[in-house]
């Protein structure tokens, strides 16, 4: 790609990222707009989404952008929780790493590139100089310059390292705090249990109870069956949908809403009253349910919720093996009450480890078939290239704007898009996995996408050859650095391009909300009454391996390729803000994790590190720089052992709460009066929303109140 080209698709993006800004700060100011731009304060009744007209609302104003800013950290954990916070110190800590690395790579790698004699080029022709001339590969075969960026390699990794010490002991500070702040909550008194021998003498909750007041006899306090209750479940959504269509309808003003025709497309036959067909509807469906909760409540399943009396109670019958055979009286750590994920409960171990490896296969299937959009848009950044596919388009793509918007905007405006199905599909993958709770499936999913993005953008991208070509690389661990050293510099310009195109775009697009924008207009277009909505949750599986996916790019081409950092911190210092905005009006909580997410990103950036170490190893051998080459290797070697120091001194911390902590607390509960109140939802906390009596008002002033509400047993 030549200067000109990437400076084409900064233009593009530069004003695309305006517009949506600037559309934004107009619409947002929209009452019709609130349930879109923040839809949490409406679901905490902060915003009623009413008043007169004022002509400010026509006019764009940043001050979204100062209240963003100005919120604390401790507000934002008050108000979203410490996950919130640890994705909020991703942006820190890569704003840290990348002004430091920018410093050393702008002002002092760049311009030893620039000045190389490699390449051949005409240097009055700037705007269509290559951007390979400001990469590494410009600098000269065997030159002492190359010093300079073995110094660089150094230096940025211990930077790097000590930043990732530095966030990963104030997290674990920050998880400890919150925990100690935190009020007594179910699952900190709860384990699962699975695997429970069943005799025909007895039911399951019999077991449970006699087991556990036999082992445990002075900590245990109450248990909870699983049943199986996918039919049921099933029933109640389907009359959720119908209860909500009946409010609307009683809501609806204009008497033609509420009848419909019996024939095709509700053009022909004769008319129905649709309250009373819904009305009967309904009714037929909630009988059938009470029978359907009346005939399985009694169908147990060997799984069980486990509550103790304290919390070191349920984590020492958590972490020491409970029977003699080890298949059986499986533990595993309780999720919160609301994220339970119910319908893997009912699977049975053979069950769970078929789906594992479909899944499995599933993943190497979609890995292999992303590879034909890849070659797609490998296609679009070569003209030549594209010139052979599609002969008839030579005299268009001798245009100077068409052929810069194509190959410098278009291939990763493709790629994006095929990438934004990927996060749904291993949301898919991972709920079917076993795993029992949101957050499981969401941390699962996050680990997914970003291998994903990595072997499907990076090295796809790199290795340019087929499946059996990029699999064949990494059997020959001994030609790995070569085989990168030649093809990374390479890519520097599509990878640039891609953080402006995939990057900048991807925030304006979630500042903007257009799919929540559109679906809201249609609803007030058609229907004139805006249906009950839920306060999304955020993305995590989706937005955590984007960010570090660019953290990649930013450390593997810091030395390489030093000219993608600037568009690397506009990224940074936007998403702070955009992220931020998005927390505190637009996403709800809907689990916490205490900053279980964190190691992820350590991890991810250590693999960055190696993986800048392992392609600089080639560069050095390519370059004909022995003596950098050598000296070069006990670099990953370091970083290894610093990761090994990591996970030994802050990973315990994220897995388990040590006894200090639990007995504190314990402590600490002994003199709280609330303490009476809370052991007795314990009791119920875990009971299945299925099992619950359906309760229903036929009155038009409750057409609010949901279909099925809590009961207390």
């Amino acid at each position: 790609m030549i200067l000109s080209a990437l400076l084409t698709s900064v233009g593009i993006n530069f004003g695309l990222c305006f517009l949506f800004f600037t559309l934004y700060s107009i619409l947002r100011k929209q009452p019709s707009n609130v349930i879109v731009y923040a839809p949490r304060l409406v679901g905490k009744s902060k915003s009623k989404g009413r008043g007169d007209f004022h002509l400010e609302r026509l006019l764009p104003s940043p001050g979204w952008v100062k209240r963003a800013w100005e919120v604390s950290e401790e507000e934002l954990l008050s108000t979203s929780g410490l996950d919130a916070v640890v994705f909020m110190r991703i942006f820190i800590f890569s704003l840290k790493v990348f002004i430091s690395g920018g410093i050393i790579g702008i002002f002092f790698l760049l311009p030893v590139n620039f000045m190389g004699n490699q390449l051949s080029y005409d240097f009055s022709d700037l705007p269509n100089k290559s951007l390979d001339s400001f990469s590494i590969s410009n600098v000269d075969e065997g030159s002492n310059r190359l010093w300079v960026h073995f110094s660089a390699a150094y230096v940025f990794t211990g930077v790097v390292c000590y930043l990732l010490y530095y966030e990963y002991n104030y997290i674990s500070s920050k998880r400890v705090s919150y925990y100690y702040s935190s009020k007594p909550q179910p699952h900190q008194f709860t384990i699962v249990v699975r695997g429970i021998p069943v005799s025909s003498g007895s039911s399951t909750s019999e077991i449970v109870e006699n087991f556990f007041k036999e082992y445990h006899h002075s900590t245990y306090f109450s248990h909870t069956v699983v049943h199986r209750t996918n039919k049921i479940q099933e029933l109640i959504n389907e009359a959720e949908k119908l209860y909500k269509r009946l409010a609307f309808l009683k809501l609806e003003k204009s008497p033609r809403q509420k009848f419909k025709r019996e024939g095709f497309l509700g053009l022909f036959g004769r008319k129905v009253d649709l309250l009373d067909h819904y009305e009967k509807k309904l009714e037929l469906l909630q009988d059938n349910l009470r029978v359907k909760q009346s005939s399985l409540a009694g169908k147990e399943i060997p799984a069980a919720f486990v509550s103790f009396k304290s919390r070191l109670g349920a984590a020492i019958a958590l972490n020491i093996q409970q029977g003699v055979n080890p298949t059986e009286w499986v533990t595993e750590k309780a999720p919160e009450p609301q994220e339970v994920y119910w319908p893997f409960f009912s699977a049975s171990f053979m069950k769970r480890w078929i789906y594992n490896l479909v899944v499995v296969v599933a993943y190497i299937a979609l890995t292999i078939l992303f590879l034909i959009p890849v070659v797609i848009v490998q296609g679009l950044t070569h003209l030549e290239q594209l010139e052979i596919w599609f002969p008839f388009l030579k005299g268009l793509l001798k245009l100077t704007f068409i052929s810069q918007v194509i190959t410098g905007y278009l291939p990763s405006l493709i790629l994006q898009l095929f990438l934004s199905f990927v996060p749904p599909v291993m949301i898919l993958f991972s709920s079917i996995q076993g795993y029992i709770s949101l957050s499981q499936i969401e941390k699962s999913a996050c680990n997914k996408v970003w291998w994903f993005t990595v072997w499907n953008i990076f090295f796809a991208n790199v290795l340019s050859g087929t499946a059996l070509y990029q699999v064949s690389v990494f059997l020959e661990p001994k030609n790995i650095p070569k085989v990168l050293a030649q093809g990374v510099p390479g890519q520097a310009s599509f990878f640039i391009a891609y953080v402006v195109t995939s990057g900048w775009t991807s925030l304006s697009s979630e500042l903007f909300r257009l799919m929540p924008l559109v679906s809201s207009f249609c609803s007030r277009l058609f229907s004139n009454i805006v249906e009950d909505f839920e306060v999304p949750s955020f993305p995590y599986h989706s937005e955590i391996p984007r960010i570090l996916f660019f953290g990649l790019l930013g450390i593997t081409y810091f030395f390489l390729a030093p000219l993608i950092l600037p568009f690397l911190l506009v990224y940074y210092c936007l998403g702070y803000i955009i992220y931020r905005n998005q927390l505190l009006n637009v996403y709800a909580p809907k689990f916490e994790t205490g900053g279980r997410f964190w190691p992820i990103v350590h991890n991810s950036m250590i693999f960055s590190l190696i993986l800048m170490h392992i392609i600089s190893i080639g560069i050095f051998g390519l370059k004909k720089l022995p003596l950098a080459f050598s000296l070069i290797i006990p670099l990953p070697v370091f970083t290894f052992l610093f990761n090994e120091y990591c996970r030994k001194r802050f990973l315990p911390i994220f897995q388990e709460y040590p006894t200090e902590c639990l007995v504190k607390r314990d402590r600490a509960d002994q003199n709280d009066p609330m303490m009476a109140e809370f052991y007795n939802k314990l009791v119920t906390a875990y009971q299945d929303p299925a099992l619950m009596p359906v309760q229903r008002s036929r009155s038009t002033d409750r057409l609010k109140s949901p279909l099925l509400h809590d009961s207390e047993i």
